[in-house]
């Protein structure tokens, strides 16, 4: 006998349980906040729609993950694609490098929201190793094993992965254009199958009953401990599980009043492939960076005469080049990269009236007009909209 399809209010009741996360924000009783963690469960909703019926491992195609919109703590520098892999099977991936600053592969299992289970990262490959051809394009394989007689390029897949994930990280939006690339699995049948009515049930009840949640949850879970161990205005070294090796993290949780301002100060490594620093709200999402200009790369800075960077954190525009737009937010986390660097400067953040900015930075500071905000805005406006990938 053929199982019932359940009823659309049977799997509405799947989401109900994710209602009480708003325990686990930094103010429960705060509406906006409330608000705006509903809105974050919507958001997952959107993603997992993505990850969960766009493809699978044997018809491969490549998801857009974070980026612009699914705004859960993407690095505002980069792009994100995933396709779903098996590690017994054989891929390949086609197209052109493009002009990024870093264009990255990473494989790996227990993608961030897709289990219970803490992730694992196999291997992280950076394409300027590849061997590209005179124009960028690129050709490469992923397998267990390199197979027999093949001399271009390849790069091994761990038996037990799930994933592969592509970074396209830009220094200047929307100078820099970002890579080209087709997947396919080796060897698999020429047509997609139509999905069962149980491969769609499975599918809705995981994303509705867990990735929707789960997602939310890690990253709650992962401010509280932060704030447990006393982080406020103090930074940080952090450890994301290697999943990025040649990449080191430093993070810490920004609070100010309003009529404050916090100045963010750090040396720079002498040695360095690319820094960013970032600002995220109470809920771990990456404060607006499109309309905004809540986060800044080593492209972006300005850096003062002594060699060192220094941010403001306010809620009105200081007049700074390097002014970090919390969008309204007084308290989130603000989260950094040092990547290939040969040294980990830990910055510091400090708290200052914000009528008396000016005597906390050096005297040759220069002063950003209205216009010229407007300007730089606009500049980033269009830079980011041309690498966006839905």
């Amino acid at each position: 006998m053929t199982a019932r399809l359940p009823s659309w209010s049977e799997y509405l009741e799947l989401l109900q349980p994710a209602g009480k996360l708003v325990d686990l924000t930094f103010d429960p009783q705060n509406r906006q906040l409330g608000a705006e963690l509903y809105r974050q469960l919507l958001m997952n909703l959107s993603l997992g729609y993505f990850l969960y019926f766009q493809a699978d491992a044997d018809h491969p195609d490549w998801a857009p993950f974070l980026n612009s919109v699914f705004l859960l703590q993407p690095n505002p520098d980069d792009t994100y694609l995933l396709a779903p892999v098996r590690g017994d099977a054989v891929y390949r991936i086609t197209g052109n490098r493009g002009t990024v600053r870093l264009l990255t592969f990473s494989t790996g299992a227990h993608m961030m929201g897709m289990a219970d289970a803490p992730g694992r990262n196999f291997g992280y490959f950076d394409a300027d190793a590849l061997m590209l051809g005179p124009n960028g394009e690129m050709d490469v394989i992923f397998s267990a094993e390199r197979p027999a007689g093949h001399q271009g390029n390849w790069l091994p897949l761990h038996p037990d992965a799930e994933f592969i994930m592509v970074r396209n990280r830009a220094y200047a939006w929307g100078e820099e254009r970002e890579a080209t690339l087709a997947i396919e699995r080796v060897g698999a049948t020429a047509l997609k199958p139509r999905l069962a009515a149980e491969q769609i049930d499975q599918r809705i009840r995981e994303l509705l009953g867990g990735f929707t949640q789960r997602l939310s949850r890690l990253w709650l879970n992962y401010q509280n401990a932060a704030l447990k161990r006393g982080l406020i205005n103090k930074i940080e070294l952090a450890d994301f599980g290697g999943a990025v090796p040649a990449q080191a993290y430093w993070q810490g949780i920004f609070r100010f009043a309003a009529d404050e301002a916090l100045i963010l100060e750090t040396a720079l490594p002498a040695r360095h492939r690319y820094w960013n620093v970032q600002l995220n709200d109470a809920l771990w999402n990456a404060v607006e960076f499109i309309q905004r200009q809540s986060s800044l790369n080593g492209h972006q800075a300005h850096i003062d005469a002594d060699g060192r960077f220094r941010a403001v954190i306010s809620l009105e525009d200081p007049g700074v080049p390097n002014w970090l737009d919390p969008a309204g937010t007084l308290q989130g986390m603000i989260i950094g990269r040092w990547y290939e660097a040969d040294a980990l400067p830990i910055p510091t953040l400090h708290a200052v009236p914000f009528k008396e900015l000016r005597r906390h930075l050096p005297p040759e500071t220069p002063t950003v007009t209205t216009a010229e905000r407007a300007e730089q805005l606009r500049t980033r406006r269009i830079g980011g909209q041309w690498r966006r990938r839905w």
